[in-house]
């Protein structure tokens, strides 16, 4: 089956769509990636959003606004995506959506809001459109997150040690080796934060790590960044934007407006290398595996290098996966499984009672095809990335 797996995380900078053939054969799925293409929201529609995003305030007339033109931008990126990378063949798209909105209060998840009408992609495509993934598991009183630690399971088993997936968007998140997940805290959050308000908007993230490079850690900040009670809770755990915001940096900062921003910015690349090397110690892994766009940060990875000291660190890419496009193939495998009838968590991994199947589906002009004959089922154990049998043994 052709899927188109639709991405676009907490840094909200651009709409990943990848697609992937998965052919299921007992507990064996295998994953022959077709490639990406990445597309940015226009302007008017990014600021837009950030407008709308917390601690902001906006209206529900916003957020339907903003709902409709993300589940448009959403569907161009699936239409092209289907027309390049799947010849007009694609028989199904999932999508994440954009989150918005987690509701996290003393450690428990209560909600979750992704937008992006899934309505949009089924019309411009004309396929089946699996959406809005995280509430089911947070109904069964998991976090809903960090959902991708069921592919990691399947990804990594048979590596040998004790493998660690890590993804470095907006957030960072880990998946240990014995399958419990959670968010370590920010990983591009601030550091974007802090470029963006010191340009003025001009600049929105730390291009290549330039910045961090020339900048000093300041270890009274660092000190005063390290006190966030978040990183002290007990697993599982997730966080965002909700915590991790500019006025969360400007409260942190004072005090220190004097120091030069590259300073600042070298500042928030260690504590986010310092807090995910924590989290890597603390479930024992032997190598981390990463991906998402800080692997793109050669400041960010040499201090993470630097921090985890003997522990190996690759990227997904060695292994098969592409780094920008991990979690949208992430996401065509949990629509797959959903449209088969299958789980899409690990109740280890986000502290749900039991296993759920995700999402809704919105059908698409030939309605939704219900593969039989594998709905109930546990699902597979494997996954292999065709070409990279390591991931299979």
């Amino acid at each position: 089956m052709r899927v188109i797996g639709l991405m676009s995380g907490t840094s909200y900078d651009a709409i990943d769509a990848a697609a992937a053939d998965l052919i299921l054969d007992g507990d064996r799925l295998t994953l022959t990636p077709l490639g990406l293409i990445s597309r940015g929201y226009d302007d008017g529609l990014r600021a837009a959003l950030a407008a709308a995003l917390p601690p902001a305030a906006t209206t529900l007339a916003e957020v339907c606004r903003l709902d409709t033109r993300i589940g448009r931008a959403f569907a161009a990126a699936a239409v092209e995506a289907d027309r390049e990378l799947c010849d007009g063949q694609a028989e199904l798209v999932a999508s994440h959506g954009q989150t918005v909105y987690h509701w996290v209060e003393d450690g428990q998840v209560h909600g979750t809001l992704q937008i992006g009408q899934p309505a949009w992609i089924a019309e411009a495509t004309g396929l089946p459109v699996v959406a809005d993934f995280r509430p089911r598991d947070i109904a069964a009183g998991g976090q809903g997150a960090p959902l991708v630690s069921l592919v990691d399971r399947m990804w990594l088993r048979g590596r040998p040690g004790a493998p660690a997936a890590l993804n470095l968007g907006g957030i960072a998140n880990i998946t240990a080796p014995d399958g419990t997940a959670f968010d370590t805290g920010p990983a591009n959050a601030l550091v974007d934060a802090a470029v963006s308000e010191a340009t003025d908007g001009r600049l929105t993230y730390d291009l290549d790590g330039e910045l961090a490079a020339r900048g000093t850690v300041h270890e009274g900040l660092l000190d005063r960044l390290l006190a966030e009670p978040y990183y002290a809770a007990p697993t599982p755990k997730t966080t965002g934007k909700e915590l991790f915001h500019l006025p969360y940096l400007r409260t942190a900062l004072q005090g220190y407006e004097k120091l030069p921003t590259e300073d600042v910015v070298a500042t928030l690349t260690c504590l986010t290398a310092r807090t995910v090397a924590d989290a890597v110690r603390s479930v024992k892994a032997s190598e981390v595996v990463a991906s998402g766009g800080g692997t793109r940060n050669p400041a960010l990875m040499a201090a993470l290098r630097a921090e985890l000291g003997g522990v190996p660190l690759r990227t997904s890419d060695e292994l098969g996966l592409p780094s920008a496009a991990k979690e949208a193939y992430a996401f065509a495998v949990l629509g797959f499984l959903t449209l088969h009838g299958l789980p899409g968590t690990v109740p280890q991994s986000t502290g749900a009672r039991h296993a759920s199947v995700l999402g809704s589906i919105t059908p698409g002009r030939r309605g939704a095809p219900w593969p039989e004959g594998v709905a109930g089922a546990q699902g597979p154990l494997r996954l292999v990335v065709n070409g990279h049998g390591h991931g299979g043994r």
